[in-house]
């Protein structure tokens, strides 16, 4: 799915967001591994699972062709800083929902820029018919779980030791949904 731009401005920076381009691929491979070696809420180590250019590429052309596909870029200063993705999937029993994930680069922390990727994607999402948003957070983020909460998601559950950090500490990870509001 293909949104428009949307263009806001926060304590004196502008950023807009937008639907993923292929063109985005290359920076959006580099700026994955980036986010993932800033910071341990992500689910993977720095370079884990990486995608390359040509895989972002793919993903980029396969959601914005399904209707249950999101994949959402934040832009400053025409440098991809974030990104948001909602996928479906074909199954039917399962079609009435998607996955959401967001990240955002740790230097554009405090502008609101996921709580936006957050709120556009719900929009996104009532709208088009999803009933149901599901998510996966870490336990320990308490600030995501709270803003994930204000905006309607609920705990459906929690998995315990689910993950292991550099730490070698065990965390558990907290699954999350939102029905659609049919506001």
């Amino acid at each position: 799915m293909i949104l428009e731009q949307q263009v806001f401005n926060v304590k004196e920076m502008n950023y807009s967001i937008r639907s993923a381009e292929e063109k985005d691929a290359g920076e959006l491979s580099s700026l994955r591994v980036q986010i993932d070696g800033e910071t341990e809420n992500m689910d993977r180590e720095q370079g884990e699972a990486y995608i390359d250019e040509a895989g972002f590429a793919g993903i980029i052309r396969v959601d914005a062709h399904k209707p249950r596909n999101l994949f959402l870029v934040a832009v400053v200063q025409d440098r991809i800083v974030g990104y948001a993705r909602c996928e479906g999937v074909d199954l039917q029993r399962f079609a009435h929902k998607v996955e959401f994930g967001v990240c955002v680069a740790r230097e554009f922390w405090g502008y609101g820029i996921g709580k936006k990727l957050l709120e556009i994607s719900i929009h996104w999402a009532d709208t088009a018919g999803v009933e149901k948003m599901t998510l996966n957070v870490l336990g320990t983020n308490e600030k995501a779980v709270e803003l994930y909460k204000k905006v309607g998601f609920e705990v459906e559950g929690m998995m315990r030791r689910d993950r292991m950090h550099t730490d070698g500490q065990f965390y558990d990870t907290i699954v999350m949904g939102r029905f659609r509001s049919r506001a």
